[in-house]
């Protein structure tokens, strides 16, 4: 197959957020279709209509638009093999079932919900895997008018063949079999004129002319239903690619019921798009090498199906945070002050009451100490209000009692000072403590109380020169009122 040709797809339903599995799945297919110089798809798989979430295909548009992974083909963008979302292609399925039937490699299905309850009931107490025990292959051409006549309610199954063995190329995982007597026959079409998500998967990678078909492991057992379908419509199967499983540390499977699994949520904590797709790269993908900060360009030009891995892979939210710090540090002090304005905004400060001159010096001040944007809020919220209130803690080990006036003469000395620069301000207080006769160190740590509440964080002479002459004596002052 020429790289022209290559054709991968993401093919999510529509049942709520975008999980970080299926980000990665995205991904994959994303970098996989670029390297190749192919087309990246997107396809919304909608035929379970009881699972649907109102706002759910908006919204895996806007987090697939966020993290940079444009598709060329989809809702919104059109192309040639659409429509692109399945409920508006039931008359295409519902053909092609008509195309099976006809071959009688499907069958109708007129069992009744609580017929095949009682049937899976019975097999689960005999301990045998439920399978439809195929009643309805058995009725004659005659009965099934019959039923048909009489608007009875039916599914239509695929006929799977007995005693065979398939055997699938899987790109990850190599050569795969499968015995034909452990595979139901599977609903194709249910009873509300819905495809199942087999039989539209098949028909759509088909028509789509999809050339690869990768996925997560959970359906590698569905693959030779899969391959069965192509066989019965006489057509060429794509090539598999079935990515490993997503583990918690503890390797139990990483589900909605551990913690939050929803890249909107990852969003909404402040994580960096850069650092979050570096992060699901590297579950299951490594570039063969040390190396593990890479950007979306970079992923780009590095991935390779055949380096990723069969074995499941540990979701480590420690290093998502180590991904994240280095990404935010890779950044350049304009963009974070883009962000950081944003962010102010929605945590109830007015961006336009701080200069971007003043915003950038507490971003040069914070950023070794920021994992996160929000950081430089919620680490120095100092830089965007006084302190209303002082750490206790930090109040009994560093504010003596004579630290009033001894901050009071350093304000003195402050006040003097014209246009002062950082360096301005330590001199000043070396002056103060050398006149009171005690350690710079004496005055260090009250001036950080009174000008931050707080006992860490940046260099005090930068705090102080950030915020400015004026705040700081007004802050010192304030300290001296309601430090007791």
């Amino acid at each position: 197959m020429s790289l022209e040709a290559v054709r991968a797809r993401f093919a999510p339903s529509p049942t709520g957020y975008l999980h970080v599995g299926g980000l990665r799945t995205a991904l994959f297919n994303f970098l996989f279709a670029r390297k190749s110089r192919g087309k990246f798809i997107l396809r919304i798989e909608d035929t379970d209509r009881s699972r649907l979430v109102d706002g759910a295909v908006e919204n895996l548009v806007n987090t697939l638009q966020w993290a940079g992974l444009d598709y060329d083909e989809g809702p919104g963008v059109g192309g040639e093999f659409g429509p692109y979302i399945q409920s508006e292609r039931t008359a295409i399925y519902k053909k092609h079932v008509g195309v099976l039937l006809e071959k009688k490699t499907a069958y109708r299905c007129f069992c009744t919900p609580e017929r095949l309850e009682q049937m899976r009931k019975e097999l689960e107490k005999k301990k045998v895997t439920p399978k439809y025990d195929r009643t309805c292959l058995r009725l004659s051409e005659k009965d099934i008018q019959e039923n048909l006549d009489a608007g009875k309610s039916f599914v239509v199954r695929m006929k799977v063949p007995d005693g065979g063995t398939l055997r699938i190329s899987d790109l990850i995982r190599g050569d795969v079999e499968f015995s034909t007597d452990q595979i139901d026959d599977q609903v194709l079409l249910k009873s509300d004129g819905y495809p199942t998500y087999h039989l539209a998967n098949v028909v759509d990678d088909h028509l789509m002319q999809i050339s690869h078909v990768i996925r997560g492991e959970e359906w590698l057992s569905s693959t030779p239903k899969h391959v069965l379908l192509y066989k019965f419509f006489g057509w060429e199967s794509p090539q598999f690619a079935h990515l490993p499983l997503l583990l918690n540390p503890d390797r139990s499977k990483l589900s909605k019921r551990q913690g939050d699994v929803a890249v909107e949520d990852y969003r909404a904590k402040g994580y960096l798009k850069e650092a979050l797709l570096n992060f699901v790269a590297l579950l299951g993908w490594n570039p063969g090498d040390d190396r593990e900060i890479f950007s979306l360009a970079e992923l780009e030009r590095e991935f390779s199906l055949e380096k990723v891995n069969k074995a499941g892979a540990i979701f480590n939210l420690e290093k998502l945070n180590w991904l994240n710090f280095q990404h935010l540090r890779r950044k350049s002090e304009q963009e974070v002050l883009v962000t950081l304005k944003e962010l102010l905004s929605t945590m109830g400060y007015q961006p336009s009451a701080f200069s971007d001159q003043y915003l950038l010096g507490v971003i040069s001040a914070m950023k070794e100490r920021a994992s996160f944007v929000n950081d430089f809020i919620k680490k120095s919220s100092y830089f965007f209000q006084a302190p209303k209130e002082y750490d206790p803690v930090v109040v009994k080990k560093r504010w003596k009692r004579e630290s009033a006036h001894r901050l009071r003469e350093l304000a003195g000395e402050f006040s003097k000072l014209l246009d002062p620069k950082k360096e301005d301000y330590e001199a000043a207080l070396k002056r103060t403590a050398e006149s009171l006769r005690i350690e710079n160190g004496e005055l260090i740590h009250p001036l950080r109380l009174a000008v931050s509440g707080i006992g860490e964080g940046p260099g005090v002479y930068e705090i102080v020169y950030i915020l400015g002459k004026d705040e700081t004596i007004r802050r010192i002052n304030s300290a001296i009122e309601r430090i007791k």
